[in-house]
């Protein structure tokens, strides 16, 4: 016997441990970001390293920063359904290694993009944070493409279903083509690839050798 049986009979209960504790702490920071906005998003928000807001811990925290309740609950909503099919098949000392490599990874290609923009004269970027857990939530829906690429998906607005792996792949290239075109936006769609690079590096490296299944 597992802890996926006989957990009792609620959704909640059925959600593996790593992910509910993931979403629980994400919940915590978000309603502590509502009592103090500014020290929070200050202090736990990514900034550029030359900016005076970095700090060196922030390419972790970001990660569990979100700034409104849209924000948070599609997040933690995609977390609560995708993840735990991910964390049951990689395992949850795993599946954690993954969610925060898949957070790094995103931050580290969102920096090297914005690299490339304050280095041509963005220099406002400097005081833009990022912040959000999509990056390795991006990642988590890759794997479970990986796992379940037949799965079929219905999207609700539009009611549209497709297996997973194209809608894996069509997701990707919205975030590679409004990254590119609409750079105002106020979304890091190059974090969401970052995270979507790392997971697809690391589930392709761990079935190379042998850790995790097919």
């Amino acid at each position: 016997m597992n802890y996926y049986e006989n957990r009792g009979n609620s959704f909640w209960s059925m959600i593996p441990p790593v992910t509910k504790n993931i979403i629980i702490i994400n919940i915590i920071i978000f309603i502590a970001t509502q009592i103090n906005q500014n020290f929070m998003i200050g202090t736990f928000a990514m900034f550029y390293p030359t900016s005076p807001y970095f700090k060196i811990w922030q390419p972790i925290t970001h990660m569990f920063m979100h700034g409104n309740i849209w924000h948070i609950f599609f997040n933690m909503y995609t977390l609560m359904i995708f993840g735990m099919y991910v964390e049951r098949e990689l395992g949850s000392k795993r599946f954690l290694w993954f969610y925060f490599l898949t957070g790094l990874g995103a931050a580290g290609l969102y920096l090297c993009v914005q690299w490339y923009q304050v280095a041509h004269g963005a220099t406002q970027l400097l005081y833009v944070p990022m912040l959000g857990a999509s990056g390795a939530i991006y990642g988590v829906l890759i794997a479970y493409a990986m796992f379940y690429p037949n799965s079929v998906l219905t999207l609700i607005f539009p009611p549209i279903s497709l297996k997973a792996k194209w809608f894996v792949l069509i997701f990707a290239g919205i975030e590679l083509v409004t990254g590119i075109f609409y750079t105002q936006d106020g979304v890091a769609h190059f974090a969401h690839l970052g995270g979507m690079l790392i997971g697809w590096l690391l589930i392709v490296w761990w079935r190379k050798r042998r850790k995790i299944g097919y």
